[in-house]
């Protein structure tokens, strides 16, 4: 849900700058969302862009989303159902993998009005976050130095131990829906009633207009999968991630489980499930007053490689508390230029995404769903921390009854020694990623 930099490209002709209200004439800074769909957005600066970035987002989403683009209420114009009536919405996509999404999408599930919810819940903007900052830019460092990082008082703190306990039930409670056979759309089902019982809202419902209550990703999804109608099959790897809103504060932690017994009996699915999870504990290792923003990336990326994996680098960990995505920005890889550091009373998210190949990650149609470019199975686990005065707290941490939880990696896949890269940093292709 975050945003790159804006990209230098050679301009051929000098256009109007796509600032709001903006005279200037725009230079070569181009706006990177709409050279993936293939649109010319053009602005005259950093600070146009970032000022505008607001408002200018909102286009992607209009030009982008499937329900803009495709009417989805008559699937023959996309593709032709099945006997269940379930269809392919994007037939002609190149996807990197093996997956496809299988819509229709159920409809969108209903909050009572007793619940409490964010301020993007009827219009799907989050106004909160936009006066707040203009945008998560992980390298612009004059522009972090500005954002101010919100310090909880012990009222506040106490609130966040709350909504993340609720977390951290509602992720275990989906957990153990998992198995094969299962649907996604079924997990968030009961996701969605979990909430209702705690009187929560769902945080990722209608978020930038987020379709579902959670995030499911399976497989080569990195994130923000949206739950359909696929049933999960013995040898998956599946992604739940949970946010909760309550009495003003949201929580935020993600898992990946195996789906039946061949999940875990799979080399490539331990060694990349395994390592997400290492490359989060060793990072929460470093959290405490003073640490900088910007080393939890090299000790990720150092336990990711020596297992053969990469780091995607696209999306980061994030300020929660009463903002759902706040300052800081915190990235996963190393050599990274986040800035600031820790101190008590702060509160966010640390959440590696570790590939079996490529980093590098492609959206699918829908606006939302991130894929690996290889088409390699990846993996991610998340937590919400309270910096501490002597260290840290992990809000959304498992219990002992949690379902998952940890599998030996066998012995043969280790280390990386057999694992060879390219120039990039890249797997070569050479690990037996699943696809």
């Amino acid at each position: 849900m975050d945003q790159a930099p804006a990209k230098e490209t050679t301009v051929a002709q000098p256009r109007k700058c796509s600032g709001e209200d903006c005279p200037n004439d725009a230079g070569a800074l181009q706006c990177p969302t709409c050279q993936k769909i293939g649109k010319e957005s053009y602005f005259c600066g950093q600070e146009c862009f970032k000022r505008n970035w607001s408002t200018h987002k909102t286009a992607h989403k209009a030009q982008n989303s499937m329900l803009a683009n495709l009417n989805l209420t008559r699937p023959n114009m996309v593709s032709y159902p099945d006997a269940d009536g379930h269809f392919n919405p994007f037939p002609a996509y190149p996807f990197t993998g093996s997956l496809r999404p299988v819509y229709p999408l159920s409809p969108r599930r209903t909050v009572p009005d007793r619940v409490g919810k964010p301020d993007y819940a009827g219009n799907g903007i989050p106004a909160s976050e936009q006066s707040n900052h203009e945008e998560m830019l992980i390298e612009e460092q004059t522009f972090a130095a500005k954002r101010k990082i919100t310090i909880l008082n012990k009222k506040e703190q106490d609130a966040m131990r709350k909504v993340c306990r609720f977390g951290r039930e509602v992720l275990d409670i989906a957990a153990r829906e998992i198995k094969p056979g299962v649907t996604t759309d079924h997990i968030d089902k009961i996701v969605h009633e979990a909430c209702m019982e705690r009187d929560s809202y769902p945080s990722p419902l209608n978020y930038c207009h987020f379709p579902k209550s959670l995030c499911t990703s399976p497989n080569e999804v990195i994130c923000h999968g949206i739950p359909d109608h696929r049933p999960l099959q013995d040898g998956d790897i599946l992604n739940l991630d949970i946010s909760l809103y309550h009495e003003g504060f949201h929580a935020d932690l993600n898992e990946t489980y195996y789906v039946g017994p061949l999940a875990s009996q799979n080399p490539d699915n331990v060694r990349v499930v395994e390592t997400a999870r290492e490359c989060l504990d060793e990072a929460i290792k470093l959290v405490k007053p003073g640490a900088l923003f910007r080393d939890y990336g090299p000790v990720i990326e150092k336990v990711a490689k020596a297992k053969g994996c990469q780091v995607v680098k696209t999306y980061c960990g994030h300020g929660v508390n009463r903002l759902f995505h706040g300052a800081p920005s915190v990235p996963h890889y190393a050599k990274n230029k986040a800035v600031g550091e820790a101190a008590p009373g702060m509160c966010f998210t640390i959440e590696p995404m570790i590939t079996l190949g490529s980093y590098r990650d492609k959206t699918w149609p829908d606006d939302w769903t991130s894929v690996t470019a290889d088409g390699k199975r990846t993996a991610q686990f998340e937590h919400t921390l309270l910096v501490t005065e002597k260290g840290v707290e992990v809000l959304t941490a498992r219990v002992e009854e949690s379902p998952g939880g940890r599998v030996e990696i066998p012995k043969a896949v280790e280390t990386s020694k057999d694992v060879k890269t390219n120039g990039d940093g890249e797997a070569n292709g050479e690990t037996n990623g699943a696809k």
